[in-house]
């Protein structure tokens, strides 16, 4: 194993990405209506920043023409064929749970046997039944899998000092970012954005990427016992991937559905509002400033801003669908981004 194979990427996701921590914590943690809230806020200071910048005054852009008009016809047209669009391709992909009684019974006895294969390698009768809870006993076994082979190598006078640093700085990779992951799972509940976090997390798949390393090149110079230890830590690491993967896709159908919900609660009001403006308001009607701003450009602004709320609100859902995905799109020993190391293992 080449030098660089000594070292690993971060464990958390926030250290192994190049976005910075504020971005992918806006991206991520923060409430997608608080992210919602600042598109809007973003929306509607724009507008008016524009207005006043303009070297026309916005009372007579306004009033110039029918501007306000064709904009509110073009945000009913808009709404009305977004939100169809977003609930029409939510509803296919939430059409995946549906199916014969024939597929269903083979869907659950997939879910069985995974389910009996984890309960195996994590040494329990009965794999726990909530996601967060079973994803910490995966890792947790994990955690147990190391600590035996440490103890088994450790009882070992005949390893090479290098293969022994080696192995050990490999073996406190694994129970370090294990007690972490552990930590950050305790008491959470599918739904939120938590249980996929404290998986993306752990980083299993340079884990297992190393461990396979060194259960190829070293094999033969490790007791048997610990060769054996090392296999099960392996198809233990194994059954992390599916696992977050199957958790990952069924939080994805869950945020869709809120989104769909959501869509639909504020779809209404924000038709009302561009119908409402397009038949009542009239900017000519609105002359006069507050606070040195044109009542027009302010009445054209806040209409605006709330006809638009659905796509902001779609907009804040979305980002962090396709964040997520972006940091886990293979599954297994493959890592996607870039490191400051190279992985690349010289095998002459």
């Amino acid at each position: 194993m080449s030098d660089s194979d000594r070292h690993q990427p971060s464990d958390t996701m926030r250290e192994r990405v190049s976005e910075s921590s504020r971005m992918l914590w806006l991206l991520l943690d923060v409430d997608r209506w608080i992210i919602a809230g600042l598109f809007s806020a973003t929306l509607f200071l724009f507008l008016l920043a524009a207005g006043i910048a303009h070297p026309t005054p916005p009372h007579t852009l306004l009033t110039r023409g029918d501007p306000a008009e064709t904009l509110y016809q073009a945000l009913i047209t808009g709404t009305i064929t977004g939100v169809t669009l977003v609930l029409t391709l939510s509803q296919l992909i939430l059409s995946q749970e549906l199916g014969a009684v024939g597929d269903q019974r083979e869907r659950m006895e997939g879910s069985m046997q995974f389910r009996d294969d984890v309960a195996d390698s994590v040494g329990a009768s009965v794999s726990p039944a909530e996601p967060s809870a079973f994803l910490r006993s995966l890792v947790r076994a994990t955690k147990e899998r190391a600590q035996s082979i440490q103890e088994t190598v450790d009882e070992d006078d005949g390893l090479d000092d290098d293969l022994l640093e080696l192995l050990s700085a490999y073996l406190d990779s694994v129970v370090g970012n294990a007690d972490e992951v552990t930590d950050q799972l305790e008491g959470r509940t599918f739904g939120e954005f938590d249980v996929v976090e404290a998986a993306l997390n752990y980083n299993y798949s340079w884990k297992l990427y190393a461990g396979r390393r060194i259960r190829e090149e070293y094999g033969e110079s490790l007791p048997e016992e610990a060769v054996e230890k090392l296999d099960d830590l392996i198809e233990t690491l194994k059954l992390f991937g599916p696992a977050r993967e199957h958790f990952k896709t069924l939080y994805f159908q869950w945020e869709l559905a809120n989104l769909s919900r959501a869509l639909l609660y504020i779809a209404v009001p924000a038709l009302a509002v561009a119908i409402g403006s397009l038949i009542l308001l009239d900017p000519q009607d609105f002359s006069g400033t507050t606070y040195g701003v044109a009542n027009s450009l302010l009445l054209v602004a806040i209409t605006t801003t709330i006809s638009l709320f659905p796509f902001t609100v779609l907009l804040a859902y979305i980002l962090r669908i396709v964040t997520i995905t972006k940091r886990t799109l293979s599954i297994g020993p493959f890592i996607l981004r870039e490191t400051e190391r190279s992985v690349d293992v010289n095998w002459d």
